[in-house]
């Protein structure tokens, strides 16, 4: 079991609140991400779960059981940090094995659970490796090793992938992925990467500033976000957002327009732009065109092979219904 449950939990520096009073509740077996900007508490607020840092009141409970003042050790967690934090004179079996040796296991329990690891995680023929033989994905996944053996309720994530290249990170989003599937155990998992939360969660905790701005599914973020920062922040491209007339005509102070609901034209549209710069991502391209009489470009996705170069005129036209209004709170109008 793994579900964990915060209640008013809040957190300060001195005079300084970082997380302001919140409640959240993760169901056992959730993939739940916490994702925001550089500074809005969510690893602050991992921490907080983990018992690596005190509350400064709330609390906490791990299956229904207070854990507010219960020491990290005996939390029944594990935890997996953006430093793979390896013994490098230990080969890859000693360091898996460190934590079920540190409390006490039998040998032959800790050789089942190192095997069992290493299958799940493809690190069967590297057990007799020292981590300076390893590439950092294979390293990365020796320190999730490490917290599998400990069979906890729950795994914690701190930005595990964000020391390693593009290429490796896809690689081992969908790892962790298939991990969770197969291990059916709540993991929750920070990261600044929207990308990563809308490819990886069952549900996106978004934060700012300490406050949670709105809990839920990845596409009932992207298709109804309740503010305007929800509406910036989930999505990439970012959304479109216009004030002024525009806005006004639709009888609200922002409206939001992603890319994808804004269809162009060589010949006719509701606005008339120029080209600027374009991204060719292969099967799609993102073109940011400067509308006449606006001060920011507006981006566009287009097919792969749409033909268009720097300097081109085009006209612009939103889907009316794919419109997202929002007050002058900056709030969706629903």
């Amino acid at each position: 079991m793994g579900r964990i449950t915060l209640d008013k939990v809040r957190k300060a520096f001195g005079d300084v609140e970082v997380i302001p009073p919140l409640d959240l509740t993760i169901e056992d077996g959730e993939f739940v991400v916490f994702v925001g900007p550089s500074g809005c508490g969510k690893s602050t607020l991992l921490r907080l779960i983990a018992g690596l840092e005190d509350v400064s009141g709330g609390q906490i409970r791990i299956d229904g059981e207070d854990a507010t003042m219960v020491p990290p050790a005996k939390r029944g967690l594990a935890m997996v940090f953006q430093s793979y934090a390896l013994y490098p004179h230990m080969s890859v079996r000693r360091n898996i094995a460190f934590p079920m040796k540190m409390a006490g296991l039998p040998q032959d329990e800790q050789d089942r659970r190192i095997e069992a690891a290493a299958k799940a995680l493809n690190l069967t023929d590297y057990l007799d490796r020292r981590p300076g033989q390893l590439s950092g994905g294979q390293r990365q996944r020796v320190a999730i090793g490490r917290a599998i053996v400990r069979e906890p309720a729950a795994f914690l994530f701190d930005e595990p992938l964000s020391n390693l290249d593009a290429a490796l990170r896809h690689g081992m989003r969908l790892e962790i992925s298939e991990l969770h599937k197969r291990l059916d155990t709540t993991m929750i998992y920070v990261t600044h990467d929207q990308i990563e939360a809308m490819t990886m969660a069952d549900k996106i905790v978004v934060l700012q500033g300490g406050v949670i701005e709105q809990v839920g599914s990845p596409m009932e973020l992207y298709r109804a976000p309740r503010n305007i920062f929800v509406a910036g922040f989930i999505g990439s491209p970012k959304m479109n957002l216009l004030t002024g007339e525009e806005a006004a005509k639709r009888g609200a102070h922002t409206v939001g327009i992603r890319p994808e609901h804004v269809s162009i034209s060589t010949t006719e549209g509701a606005w008339k732009g120029t080209v600027g710069v374009a991204e060719h991502l292969g099967s799609d391209t993102f073109l940011h065109v400067h509308r006449e009489g606006a001060v920011d470009p507006m981006t566009v996705r287009v097919d792969g092979e749409f033909s268009a170069k720097h300097g081109d005129t085009v006209w612009l036209t939103a889907q009316e219904d794919q419109i997202h209004k929002f007050d002058a709170d900056g709030l969706r109008i629903a």
